[in-house]
């Protein structure tokens, strides 16, 4: 046969390429894994082929969907077209780690769907960093992966959303992934500034420009210059500001106060509100043209009580930051549930008070269910309710971990369902058990 005719195998294809990817059937069995792929994970190809995708990425014998996150082999299977969606795989050192998922569908020659072929980007922080936006809800993914999209563009994003959802981690989120990212992050608040105030902050102003000014002062815009600029609360901006914002983003230029000259910045905005803007502006409050140079990439956070599943690692995210906080670690079953049955109207922010307050409370003593200061709720009624959990939790003890654990072989997702209790209540119980020895 000529040398000519002869054509590059799969593995050759897949080996060319520069990011980690796979290729999976509709049965999730992993069928070719290239060599980025092998280099980053430290495995070699006969350790994943073969095996099923949610085994080897989530150390889990059903699909992730059944976890609550969007699987993209279901939506590729399903729906013929690509899919994009943030994950939370374990690297090599079988710590979680985040990445992005890009699915494509590889079709036989009958335009049917034979595999997909996974493209995964891993979206790393160095060992000293922590992740910004904490959890592995469906929701928090699903917003992750909105974020991953649109930070690495120049565009101008909205962040909507209540009060104490997490507006500015989700700014620096954006300007962590993004190309500015060794630029300057600032961030003004409008609702703490009076007008005259907002309008030196944003802008500057030049020398005697008003009373007591003795010198030039540069504003946020400059200082932000490479890099981005977070504008929280940008519904209260008072109405002339608003017409020289729109002028900034349209131009890319800004005029301090009292000068003549305007001056070129390169600021990328990302601006928050909790208010309705779309009602502002049918009000005549908000100028509508800025509103919709302000909406090209509006982006809603979701409220808390729409990702409980966070909760217990935002709570000991909040505990691991406060003085001697480590020693309420890990929070028991019964703070775990007490706290998953509050609705938080105030959001993360209110979590982190509670935290805060609760370890106040608890001092040098365990950390009860009544040290938790719930809107709403009295000590009594949660004393009363720890008691209900304790009492339900009866099953929970240490020879019925141990049986559940050899009936499965020690996977842990398999006897937390056979105890009819959370993975994490079981991994939290299994870590006293092992301190009991």
């Amino acid at each position: 046969m000529s040398k000519r005719n002869i054509k590059p195998s799969c593995d050759q294809l897949i080996d060319m390429m520069s990011k980690p990817f796979v290729i999976i059937d509709k049965d999730y069995e992993i069928r070719a894994a290239n060599r980025a792929y092998r280099e980053r994970y430290g495995v070699k190809e006969s350790d994943v082929v073969g095996r099923k995708c949610h085994d080897v990425s989530h150390h889990s014998d059903v699909p992730c969907s059944q976890h609550g996150e969007h699987c993209p082999l279901d939506a590729v299977f399903g729906e013929g077209q690509p899919a994009q969606v943030m994950h939370v795989h374990y690297d090599t050192n079988g710590k979680e780690e985040y990445v992005q998922l890009q699915a494509a569908p590889i079709f036989d020659a009958d335009g049917e769907v034979l595999y997909i072929g996974e493209t995964i980007n891993p979206v790393s922080h160095t060992e000293a960093d922590e992740p910004i936006l904490i959890g592995r809800s469906r929701p928090l993914l699903r917003l992750t992966s909105i974020l991953q999209r649109v930070a690495p563009t120049q565009t101008t994003v909205l962040l909507l959303g209540e009060s104490g959802t997490g507006k500015e981690r989700a700014a620096e989120y954006i300007h962590q992934f993004s190309s500015r990212s060794g630029g300057p992050l600032v961030v003004v608040d409008c609702s703490t500034l009076g007008e005259n105030l907002i309008e030196s902050e944003l802008f500057g102003s030049e020398k005697g420009s008003y009373t007591g000014s003795t010198q030039r002062n540069k504003g946020l815009f400059e200082a932000a210059h490479g890099g981005t600029l977070f504008i929280d609360e940008i519904g209260e901006l008072p109405l002339p500001l608003q017409t020289k914002l729109l002028r900034a983003l349209e131009s890319g230029t800004i005029r301090r106060i009292g000068g003549t000259e305007y001056i070129r910045v390169d600021v990328r905005v990302v601006a928050a509100t909790n208010r309705d803007m779309k009602a502002m502006v049918e009000a005549g409050t908000f100028r509508e043209d800025l509103y919709y140079r302000l909406t090209a990439f509006p982006v809603t956070l979701p409220p808390l009580r729409d990702r409980k599943d966070d909760i217990p690692a935002l709570a000991e995210h909040f505990l691991k930051h406060l003085s001697d906080g480590d020693r309420h670690l890990p929070l028991s079953p019964e703070i775990i549930e007490a706290l998953l049955d509050y609705d938080y109207p105030g959001n993360i922010r209110e979590l982190r008070n509670i935290i805060e307050r609760a370890a106040i409370l608890a001092f040098e003593d365990a950390m009860r269910p009544e040290h938790l200061l719930l809107e709403g709720l009295s000590r009594t009624t949660l004393a009363k309710r720890s008691e209900d959990l304790i009492s339900r939790r009866g099953r929970l003890n240490d020879q019925s971990v141990l049986n559940a654990l050899t009936r499965t072989d020690g996977h842990r997702a398999r006897a937390a369902e056979l105890l009819g209790v959370s993975e994490r209540t079981l991994y939290r119980y299994v870590g006293r058990m092992k301190q009991r020895a």
